[in-house]
């Protein structure tokens, strides 16, 4: 991962709280949730099972929109 890569994640992680604990970080991003970019730019289509529970799922119609900073930005922008 590229040094400016992990300076946004690191202001990314400093602005904002996760109910989570941020165990993607703590894992090296190996431990995700399940989401998919379906082409809308600040949203991804959260895939996770226990996406109800999760505060940054979002309902819209018949799916949940994943709205985490950190979660969009490591779909988009490195393709995880």
């Amino acid at each position: 991962m590229r040094d400016a890569d992990k300076k946004l994640i690191e202001e990314i992680i400093g602005s904002m709280s996760c109910s989570k604990g941020f165990r993607c970080a703590e894992s090296g991003f190996e431990n995700l949730c399940k989401a998919r970019d379906f082409g809308v730019e600040s949203y991804l289509d959260c895939l996770d099972e226990a996406r109800s529970l999760c505060k940054f799922a979002l309902p819209f119609a018949d799916i949940y929109l994943c709205q985490c900073p950190l979660r969009v930005f490591l779909a988009k922008k490195l393709k995880k």
